[in-house]
């Protein structure tokens, strides 16, 4: 254990200050699902891009980052960094058509959109395949995070940790509902950033790194500071830049990074004050996820790479840990037992607050399926709104506990992001052709899903289990993708179509282009210029990111040149991005 009195008075002080405010909130919560759920639909841009971003800051995102670089260097973030992509298709093609539904979740969409009993069915099915089994794997792989975290620096089994974990975030998440979670986000968000920042610093003044000039000049570090892959090595290539930019940022469906948007997202986009509102909250997310967020991460995955050259430097300063734990995303909170007293406790807070954040999020939303999209709608419609208050809290300490008994069985923080991704594969076309394709109808929905599902548990139990090699991870990928797309635009093609009154509806409360309505529909013409607006919009939005993150390490690196080119590439796109907004 590395903590000492100090270190505890600093967590304590953060544990009953992040509790404390998310339950005054409680009170308001109560008064109806529409403000446990969405806040009454009124909340600014700013508390809802920064709360999106604070979600997606959990314990387990400087772990993977962490495993990323010390696999593949810093050119392995593509992964993630390809979702620039999907996030400002989001942005500017999607968050105003959401705030516009009305809808009260994102499933509430499908009666919206589709007709029939598939619809009904999809509705039921999709809130407790992602509310539930999805949204508990998520979590899992959170709790995983924190796991390896407290056994690192604090000695605990696993099991205690899950515990404290599961009960200080139900405490406040099950009784404060979305305005409390997105208030406390803020603060979470803040400490979290602090804590990230403090740890890069002390990483970088360790003994054996010797400062920022040292750490780039290290020979196990100077190999893995590119931005892109070997290309001398095609399959490292087509891993780690080229499937993630052709493929995985329209195919795969990730919490955060949804095509379309979607789970959590959506609910921040239908809590918005109004559309504008809605597409700022997004693209704020999107600049401070991609662009501000990654350097300080990236710097204590590099000196780790000094410090703790490879596995067996780790098992032998962390002995006590079980030798499952010791993998390379474990290289972050490895990286942490230097720092001072009383500097300790506020980065162990932070990471607390990260991980907070996450699960409170998730929380709410998979309650929200839960509640609106299955309780309410197919079980007990006609109760109070207490009841139904009751029921979400209920449901809330439930799904929390689950996913402590999925995180027991977890080992690494890249195995759960390859789970989910080949999950969601193939899916993601939909999810962006939907709101613009009349032909798209809940059975191509439902399709994707089991198909999807199924492909995933073959390579994840069946495949070995018969004996055959297990492909790549990639090759995983882009089968799920090619199998999951191709069965549903066949099953889409051989199933009638929405019903006509249900597409006009929706076009009329919508109002996306009208392009792809025309066959279907009475039409209205499109604002004039407003496809190519968006297109132009999305471009130099991630124009604007990559320059950012790219100057941002260029000048880390200390390449004068390029951070000149960068922040003229970052500047441009940022006076075009404004002059669209404003246009």
């Amino acid at each position: 254990m590395y903590l000492n009195t100090l270190d505890w008075v600093v967590l304590a002080v953060y544990g009953i200050a992040t509790v404390s405010l998310g339950l005054a909130f409680a009170r308001r919560a109560g008064q109806g699902t529409g403000q446990y759920f969405l806040a009454g639909r009124h909340l600014p841009w700013w508390i809802l891009g920064t709360s999106m971003v604070a979600t997606t800051f959990s314990t387990d995102t400087p772990n993977l980052v962490t495993d990323l670089v010390r696999n593949n260097g810093v050119s392995g973030n593509w992964m993630w960094w390809a979702y620039v992509i999907t996030g400002m298709c989001t942005t500017f093609f999607y968050a105003r058509l959401w705030r516009r539904s009305g809808v009260f979740t994102d499933i509430g969409f499908f009666e919206l959109r589709y007709s029939g009993r598939p619809a009904v069915f999809l509705r039921a099915f999709r809130a407790i395949y992602l509310g539930v089994f999805f949204n508990v794997a998520i979590m899992a792989a959170v709790m995983l995070a924190g796991i390896k975290i407290a056994g690192v620096l604090l000695g605990v089994e696993p099991y205690v940790t899950v515990l404290v974990v599961a009960v200080a975030t139900a405490a406040y998440s099950a009784m404060s509902g979305l305005r409390g979670v997105v208030v406390t986000d803020v603060v979470l968000f803040i400490t979290a950033i602090v804590g990230a920042v403090a740890a890069a610093w002390y990483a970088l003044d360790h003994p054996s790194v010797g400062g920022l000039e040292a750490l780039v000049a290290h020979p196990n570090v100077k190999e893995n500071l590119s931005f892109l892959p070997d290309f001398s090595n095609w399959e490292t290539v087509l891993v780690v830049l080229l499937i993630p930019l052709a493929v995985q940022w329209w195919s795969t469906w990730y919490p955060g990074a949804e095509p379309g948007g979607g789970g959590y997202v959506a609910q921040r986009l239908l809590s918005a004050r109004n559309e504008r509102h809605a597409m700022v909250a997004m693209l704020w997310f999107n600049i401070a996820h991609y662009a501000i967020r990654p350097w300080p991460w990236i710097l204590v995955a590099l000196a780790s790479l000094i410090v703790y050259p490879t596995l067996d430097s780790m098992r032998e300063a962390f002995p006590h840990l079980d030798p499952s734990l010791v993998r390379h995303d474990l290289a972050y909170p490895a990286m942490l037992v230097f720092l001072p007293h009383g500097l300790l406790g506020l980065v162990i807070a932070s990471l607390a607050a990260a991980l907070m954040s996450t699960l409170s999020t998730h929380l709410n939303w998979g309650a929200s399926y839960v509640v609106d999209d299955v309780y309410r709608r197919f079980l007990v419609p006609e109760q109070s709104e207490a009841h139904y208050i009751r029921v979400a809290r209920f449901s809330t300490v439930s799904l929390v506990a689950i996913a402590a008994l999925v995180a027991l069985w977890l080992e690494n923080a890249l195995q759960a992001f390859q789970i989910l991704l080949q999950i969601g594969a193939g899916t993601g076309l939909i999810f962006l052709l939907r709101w613009f394709w009349w032909r798209i109808n809940a059975w191509s929905e439902i399709t994707a899903m089991i198909v999807s599902f199924a492909v995933a548990i073959w390579f994840a139990f069946v495949h070995g289990a018969l004996g055959l090699q297990l492909p790549s991870a990639v090759i995983q990928l882009l089968v799920g993708v090619a199998i999951t797309t191709t069965a549903w635009l066949i099953v889409t093609m051989a199933t009638r179509p929405t019903e006509a009154a249900v597409l006009q509806s929706f076009y009329s409360r919508v109002r996306p282009f009208s392009r792809g309505w025309r066959h279907a529909v009475e039409t209205e013409p499109d604002e004039i210029g407003s496809v190519t607006s968006a297109l132009v919009a999305w471009l130099v939005a991630c124009v604007l990111v990559y320059s950012v993150l790219f100057g941002t390490g260029f000048a880390l690196y200390g390449n004068t040149i390029q951070v000149i080119v960068c922040v003229v590439l970052s500047i441009a796109a940022a006076i075009i991005l404004f002059k669209v907004l404003r246009s």
